[in-house]
């Protein structure tokens, strides 16, 4: 006998089984959803708080004074009497021209001042013979004028000699270059035997005093306009306090004091110069150094902070959060948040004491929609999977 022939109902059941399937499981799948009810979210209750307003600027450190060290003779140097990079103090000799021509100087001065004063107590002591013979008429007034006259010019040309050894003497002093401050001596740009004129390019060397060290700090003229609005709304003055951060991330041990602001702004760059003072016992700081200034510009007050991972914001830019509403339901809030502060927004508008700020599960909560809030201290994630995995 020949098998029965298949009929068309029963090739279509395999395709009606699959269907079933599909459409048990979208059953518990949406059972499932509704037993698992509103997102849990943590939030956070607001209230408002006092904030340093510290301003973070880029600054240059400088000497406090810085001199160079300058032959004022020419000459060629016979020995250098200090040791590159150590404390040298004013009046320290630095630098030894050789004095030869300038010792030989001093003596032909004094030789020529003590022919001088020779001459100039000849010339006097004929002026006075000539007074009394002159009062007698014993002699012409003419004379009597000229030995007068020349015993005037040999004082002068006594002066005039004095003056010239005195320079003379001065000069043979300067081949010894003193140091003109005290503080760190960088390195010798000239060696011995060099030739230094009085009107050369380099100097020999430089000091720098480093214990104080200032820094030049560079602020945008609005942001110094808004800090000091603010420090006046609060009731305070401008804070004189200023901390340092290195290059490695690292804050200065020591705390400055601002010396003062820049009367004027730069036209080119809109921005003012502040220069603070820092005690720099073990010069740790060098001059030329690029730092990131720390500046305490007074307490802002009655502000909220808002964590940066829970402030959004809108296709136009604008600063948005979400709250716990009532109902339980999620809430957008457009706030104003002018500035950080470590890991938080300064929020200045739009919040009010008692919100409640979602800090958790924001990816799950939707405005509008219902939500289960928790306090954000408690722990989010793992405990809820094992709980459900309990039930």
């Amino acid at each position: 006998m020949k098998p029965a022939p298949i009929t068309e109902p029963r090739r279509r059941r395999p395709g009606l089984l699959v269907a079933l399937v599909l459409l048990s499981l979208a059953g518990c799948g949406g059972r499932e959803q509704r037993d698992k009810g509103p997102p849990e979210v943590g939030y956070r209750v607001l209230q408002f708080q006092d904030v340093p307003y510290e301003a973070e600027l880029p600054g240059r450190t400088a000497a406090v004074r810085e001199a160079e060290v300058r032959p004022q003779i020419t000459g060629v140097i016979r020995r250098r009497l200090f040791e590159e990079g150590q404390f040298v103090r004013a009046g320290q000799p630095l630098y030894e021209i050789d004095p030869s021509l300038y010792r030989a100087a001093v003596q032909q001065a004094s030789a020529n001042l003590a022919a001088a004063d020779a001459l100039a107590k000849a010339s006097r002591k004929r002026a006075e013979r000539l007074t009394p013979l002159a009062t007698m008429q014993a002699v012409s007034q003419q004379d009597f004028d000229d030995a007068l006259a020349t015993s005037q010019q040999a004082a002068a040309a006594v002066a005039q000699n004095r003056a010239a050894l005195e320079t003379a003497r001065i000069n043979l002093r300067f081949t010894t270059v003193p140091a003109p401050v005290s503080g760190i001596i960088g390195r010798s740009l000239l060696t011995e035997g060099a030739l230094v004129s009085v009107n050369q390019v380099d100097p020999m060397a430089r000091i720098s005093v480093l214990d104080p060290i200032n820094v030049d700090i560079q602020q945008n003229a609005t942001d110094l306009f808004r800090l000091r609005r603010i420090a006046l709304r609060g009731g305070q003055g401008m804070g004189v306090a200023v901390r340092l951060k290195l290059d490695d991330g690292e804050v200065y041990p020591v705390v400055g004091r601002l010396q003062f602001t820049e009367v004027s702004v730069a036209t080119g760059t809109s921005t003012v110069t502040i220069r603070a003072r820092f005690d720099n016992p073990d010069n740790l700081l060098l001059p030329g150094m690029f730092v990131r200034a720390m500046l305490e510009k007074g307490m802002q007050r009655q502000v909220m902070l808002v964590p940066q991972s829970a402030l959004g914001r809108d296709a136009q830019g604008r600063a948005q959060v979400l709250l716990v509403g009532k109902g339980g339901k999620a809430k957008q809030r457009l706030v104003t948040a002018e500035r950080t502060v470590g890991s938080d927004w300064v929020v200045t508008a739009g919040l009010t004491p008692g919100d409640k700020l979602i800090t958790q599960g924001l990816g799950k909560a939707r405005p509008d929609q219902p939500v289960k809030a928790v306090p954000d201290t408690t722990p989010q994630g793992p405990k809820s999977a094992k709980n459900k995995a309990a039930r």
